[in-house]
């Protein structure tokens, strides 16, 4: 049967509770695996795993349980390993750097912040700054509305002053948050959002990291923000090797969503 990882440990990680039960209907029980000074949380893998919202809490909470415990490198969601001795030889190819990111990533919980525009404050904050949108809106205004073209005209005008207003917001989102953080990692871009950014926060620091998550807003009313954590920090259990070998879905370091 194939083996299902949710996540990488110290070899001197406390155990997890007796029957802790995993991804499956019914639930696998997780297991561990011990490699020299490395441990992989591991079960066995269901053969028709999807990620619905079970089996991704599922995976969730196992990674939640490992984690009030110490360091864990989490795996993303749906990490299949042919067998258990695949994952074993895993661990002992990248000891160095499995062993390098525990001790980097100790004591230390990811923070993942989207940001939109709310649209009516973006706008009136777009005419606002812009003297040549002010001026095309009032012409049209007077004209009963303005022609095809100077319609056109305006709305492209403002979509570009939205899209460029996107950009500085985000970088200035970013640099707001930076200080309170030990690293930033910038995801993938999503629709509907102008930043989706992780930030690496020692646990003792997040009360102030999340003041100054409220400071942003409070400086930034135009933009909703969103807080998901604290999280295992997915984004940061690289750079090195991206997925263990064998793996048939995903690796270490999942987006947080």
């Amino acid at each position: 049967m194939s083996t299902y990882v949710y996540g990488i440990t110290a070899a001197t990680h406390p155990a997890l509770p007796e029957g802790t039960g995993g991804v499956g209907d019914p639930p696998r029980e997780v297991r561990i695996l011990k490699e020299g000074d490395l441990a992989a949380v591991v079960s066995d893998a269901p053969e028709d795993l999807r990620p619905k919202r079970r089996e991704l809490l599922a995976h969730q909470n196992v990674l939640s349980e490992i984690g009030a415990e110490g360091c864990v490198l989490p795996m993303r969601f749906g990490s299949v390993a042919p067998d258990d001795e695949t994952v074993t030889g895993v661990l002992a190819e990248r000891a160095e750097h499995y062993g390098e990111r525990l001790k980097a990533l100790d004591g230390r919980v990811e923070y993942n912040i989207k940001a939109t525009h709310v649209e009516e404050a973006v706008l009136h904050h777009v005419m606002a700054q812009n003297p040549e949108i002010r001026a095309l809106a009032e012409s049209n205004r007077q004209a009963g509305g303005g022609t095809y073209e100077t319609k056109i005209q305006l709305g492209e005008m403002v979509a570009a002053a939205v899209k460029d207003k996107e950009t500085e917001d985000a970088i200035t989102l970013e640099r707001a948050l930076e200080p309170a953080a030990d690293a930033v990692s910038v995801g993938p871009e999503s629709t509907g959002w102008l930043a989706n950014v992780s930030f690496l926060v020692k646990r003792e620091a997040a009360d102030a990291f999340l003041a100054a998550v409220e400071r942003a807003r409070a400086e930034m009313p135009h933009l909703e923000v969103r807080v998901n954590g604290p999280l295992p920090p997915y984004s940061f259990v690289e750079p090195g090797p991206a997925e263990p070998a064998g793996t048939a879905a995903g690796g270490a370091g999942a987006g947080a969503g």
